[in-house]
């Protein structure tokens, strides 16, 4: 039991001594505000009615009790109606001495997936992916941590119109250019014919587009006529611009759709569909190149998966669900045969389950999905890292299952997230849109190098010793600064910033667990017999209450899905570490005693924050 649960016990106590049962309310404490005196405080208010006396009253009968429950205890003091409790020194010295930092936590029955990355294979990843990929790996470890069996899951968009795009142009104007033979790596190569098929398409539309937004096209399918000339007729007639524009978007899509190159790769899309050998051949290869890029990339982020799914095999599920559906009542069909589900008693709206033609909409098979992973893996719950233009998604898929009956349904989870920017200017990517992955992966690390270079503290080490630092410095600086925020928030992401030494930052973390160990090293301390007996520094008592605080960090944070809480109590940590080392003599300590207790209280300080930064995908190192 740690000190916060026996402080509760001791309040518990000490409230039915008192007032009678304590089963009628929930006795919660939280740390006391710095300001403060004490370690933890405890609300008084809730209690007033039933003492019957005034705030301060109340709350100095319960202290008075409350020392007597609870023996770890040695003082109170009242601010109005806020008990603030401080811990016995004495307490905390066996708290660090039977603190263990490698202990593992309880375990869980409960079996979790996450399933995060999710990428098109279409073009390489992004940065965007990087937050993700990082908030799922976390994610997972928190969990798993916590003591539950977890799952790290994959779900790759593998097939679809935007996947032949690439191949079509790979086809037509790729001159046999592969991986190898052109040095670029798989996902980058693919994603560069995806490039040229939007500039060949706009290209080969461009003066139609301009001729259609004047008014002047044809088409010889008069259905698709019949669509142009009743947009434009809108366009005539709109005022608003921003309504205009779109008009206009839908006008371009339309005009696009009809060009031979939009109409060939909808003739391999159905060509794909009815298992055409030659393309089969040609999208087995060229997602092939993509998947050796990927993997490159999850190796350097140092993240994987445990199960694997592609949309290609998962696309056509879910339409046993529909009929289920159907058959119970939860959906209802249309008089063009498409299939819909009614959520507006709970707040939202009609939602498409199957179109009209028996054909599948994304929420039809992500439905499949979600019965394909409990039945091959009886997950209890599942958490899908998505950005959070996908909330309202979630909340029907989620509402659907549940109206379906699926013992998961309650287990659902959208762990949602913001868009990631950056500074203006900064590393614009090929396509002049969005920031690769790997070319913010090489930034980082030049980064990192240069910034260490100017500390001039790697005398002796060397090229791998080098290598391997700048790599992990680069890796914690870029995973620290995406997860300390709060995953809900849009972010600015500044790789200058990131790679402070100083600041709320990876490196400092790893600064600090350097200079730990060389402390160590130097000591040459390996866990001597330790003695009670000591008089605790404030600063120590504030580091050991840090260290006792881990467990209930973890459990928080895999309640909440939560990395930023993490992070947020390893910068905490390593400040009050720092405090220690600033304030106490440690190797120069004559006290034997003394000394022993310091150097352990380093060694669990190290422990805990290599244990902590593990939970976010970092690895420290030994030196810096």
């Amino acid at each position: 039991m740690n000190i916060e649960d026996l402080i509760i016990k001791g309040l518990s106590v000490a409230i039915e001594q008192l007032y009678g049962t304590s089963a009628d309310m929930e006795v919660k404490i939280e740390k006391t505000k710095p300001i403060f005196e004490g370690d933890y405080t405890f609300v008084v208010f809730p209690l007033v009615r039933r003492s019957g006396k005034s705030p301060e009253l109340t709350a100095q009968e319960l202290g008075e009790m409350v020392l007597k429950t609870t023996p770890q205890l040695s003082s109170f003091n009242v601010i109005k109606g806020f008990l603030n409790l401080s811990v016995s020194a004495t307490f905390w010295s066996e708290i660090l001495f039977s603190f263990d930092a490698q202990r593992n936590f309880p375990q869980k029955s409960e079996k979790v997936m996450v399933e995060y990355s999710s990428p098109n294979t279409n073009k390489p990843l992004h940065l965007g992916h990087i937050r993700n990929i990082l908030m799922g790996y976390s994610i997972s470890e928190i969990l798993k941590s916590a003591g539950y069996n977890v799952i790290k899951a994959n779900l790759i968009n593998d097939r679809g119109i935007h996947i032949c795009k690439s191949m079509l142009a790979w086809q037509r104007f790729g001159n046999d250019e592969t991986p190898q033979n052109s040095g670029l790596k798989g996902d980058h190569l693919v994603g560069k014919y995806y490039v040229v098929f939007e500039t060949k398409l706009q290209e080969q539309t461009q003066e139609a587009v301009t001729n259609a937004i004047a008014g002047n096209w044809n088409c010889n399918d008069l259905k698709i006529q019949k669509r142009y000339l009743d947009t434009f007729e809108k366009l005539s007639s709109v005022k608003d611009e921003k309504q205009a524009s779109k008009i206009k978007g839908d006008i371009k899509d339309l005009v696009r759709n009809q060009s031979e190159l939009m109409q060939a790769c909808q003739e391999m899309l159905r060509q794909w569909e009815a298992k055409d050998e030659e393309v089969i051949q040609l999208w087995e290869k060229m997602n092939g190149w993509v998947y050796e890029g990927f993997n490159r990339t999850y190796d350097r982020l140092g993240v994987n998966f445990d199960a694997m799914y592609y949309e290609s095999n998962t696309y056509l599920l879910g339409k046993d669900i529909v009929q289920e559906g159907l058959n119970s009542g939860v959906f209802f069909k249309k008089e063009d045969g498409s299939v819909w589900i009614d959520l507006s008693a709970d707040g939202l709206d009609e939602k498409l389950v199957q179109r009209g033609d028996g054909t599948s909409v994304y929420i039809t098979q992500d439905m499949g999905t979600a019965d394909l992973k409990y039945k091959e893996h009886g997950i209890q719950r599942s958490v899908y890292v998505v950005g959070n233009e996908q909330d309202y998604h979630f909340k029907v898929l989620f509402l659907i299952m549940e109206k379906l009956g699926r013992s998961y349904a309650k287990g659902m989870y959208h762990a949602s997230y913001g868009m990631v920017d950056l500074p203006s200017g900064k590393m614009k990517s090929r396509e002049g849109t969005v920031v690769d992955a790997d070319d913010l992966l090489q930034e980082m690390y030049d980064t990192a190098k240069a910034k260490t270079e100017e500390l001039g503290k790697t005398d002796g080490m060397s090229e791998s010793e080098l290598h391997e630092l700048y790599h992990r410095l680069s890796i914690a600086a870029l995973k620290f600064f995406i997860l300390k925020v709060d995953p809900r928030k849009r972010m600015l992401f500044n790789p200058q910033e990131s790679i402070d030494f100083q600041g709320d930052t990876g490196p400092f973390v790893m600064y600090t667990y350097a200079r730990i160990k060389s402390i160590l090293r130097t000591a040459n301390f390996e866990g001597e017999t330790m003695n009670t007996d000591v008089v605790l520094h404030q600063t120590e008592m504030s580091c050991i209450k840090m260290l006792s605080e881990f467990e209930s960090v973890v459990k928080t944070a895999a309640e909440e899905y939560n990395p930023a809480a993490i992070c947020q109590y390893v910068l905490d940590l390593a400040k009050s570490y720092n405090k220690v080392y600033n304030e106490v003599s440690i190797l120069k300590e004559e006290n034997v005693s003394l000394r022993n207790m310091r150097l352990y209280l380093a060694s669990q300080t190290a422990q805990t924050l290599q244990r902590a930064l593990r939970l976010i995908g970092v690895e420290t190192v030994e030196r810096m």
